[in-house]
């Protein structure tokens, strides 16, 4: 663990905010505590006997000025509301979390909604990063996206102060870091590309073979891009073209991960996304789905006629029809 490596900057106790449940007739905390490992979400992985699992929020914030946010993205509102009032004066975030918030026709990042509500500068971790191969200490790479201050630019991302904060937490000899001064590009592209690891997925459980996956791969990575640049224009065409967070985590995505894996099952099985979530992931939740709605309902908010990309985004409204509205998966390719 970093922080027993960086002693002079870290305190050598994490405290991890778990929501409570029951494993086995046991609190999920207790069990976590006592074998230091969460034996539901990452079994088998040994988390450090310095993590401490706490189920109340304010008690986990108590204290803390470094603030790491994991969490499925549909309960953010509502965890940030109960961690008003008790965020340290000072503290600093980053988010890690997969997708946008869509309200009133609105669209905004997760970090950018954190610094918002509270507070607090926020910046975003994002890469090719499936959990259980980082978890058990394969070689990746990851994307800090840092706050852009043009008062106080820095000519290397790496001298930034918040990324002399989080790259020594994160960063070991097999994960790696690189900076960039652009929070909204990796947010965006750690949500986005979840919904082309969708389409990827039908393309799987249709058979439809190497050719169709990687025209379909080309065609989620241009309408990532330009949503990107269309409706966050400070964002960075460099952070999707060069960096871990951009096109590497839609091929990682599209090849492995459970959004892919729930699509292709979807195919194979005539079930619904809302039923495989629950046979399939253990209580996680698909991201790729949820994603593509609230694409779908911010892109219908701002009218055909007012979105500039020529072809608009058919690829992510497909993966909406396919999840929501019933098209069937043999008509992904319509309209593209």
């Amino acid at each position: 663990m970093n922080v027993k490596t960086h002693t002079g900057q870290f305190e050598p106790e994490v405290t991890m905010w778990v929501k409570e449940e029951e494993v086995d007739g046991r609190p999920l905390t207790e069990i976590i505590n006592e074998k230091h490992e969460n034996v539901k979400y990452l079994a088998g992985i040994d988390i450090g006997s310095n993590v401490r699992a706490e189920p109340d929020l304010s008690k986990a914030l108590k204290g803390a000025t470094a603030l790491v946010i994991v969490l499925p993205h549909q309960f953010l509102n509502g965890v940030l509301k109960n961690m008003k009032g008790h965020v340290e004066a000072g503290a600093r975030a980053v988010t890690l979390i997969k997708g946008v918030d869509v309200k009133d026709g609105k669209i905004s990042t997760f970090a950018s909604l954190i610094s918002k509500e509270l507070g607090v500068s926020c910046s975003a971790l994002s890469g090719a990063n499936i959990a259980n191969e980082v978890a058990a200490d394969k070689y990746s790479e990851s994307t800090l996206g840092v706050p852009s201050n043009s008062s106080e630019q820095t000519e290397d991302a790496e001298d930034h102060p918040e990324a002399k904060l989080w790259k020594p937490l994160f960063e070991t000899p097999t994960f790696r870091i690189q900076v960039v001064e652009d929070v909204d590009g990796v947010s965006l592209c750690g949500a986005l590309k979840n919904v082309v690891a969708m389409a990827a997925g039908f393309v799987d459980g249709l058979g439809w073979g190497d050719n169709s996956k990687a025209a379909i791969m080309r065609i989620g990575m241009l309408e990532i891009h330009d949503f990107c640049l269309e409706f966050f224009p400070g964002t960075k065409s460099t952070t999707f073209l060069v960096e871990s967070c951009g096109v590497a985590d839609i091929m990682t995505s599209c090849m492995g991960g459970r959004n892919r894996r729930v699509a292709m099952e979807m195919v194979k099985t005539k079930k619904s996304f809302q039923e495989l979530e629950k046979e399939l992931l253990n209580g996680q939740k698909l991201q790729g789905a949820l994603t593509a709605l609230e694409i779908h309902q911010f892109l219908d908010a701002q009218g055909v006629d007012n979105i500039k990309r020529k072809k608009k985004y058919p690829l992510f409204e497909n993966v909406w029809k396919i999840c929501f509205e019933g098209l069937e998966p043999e008509r992904l390719t319509d309209n593209l």
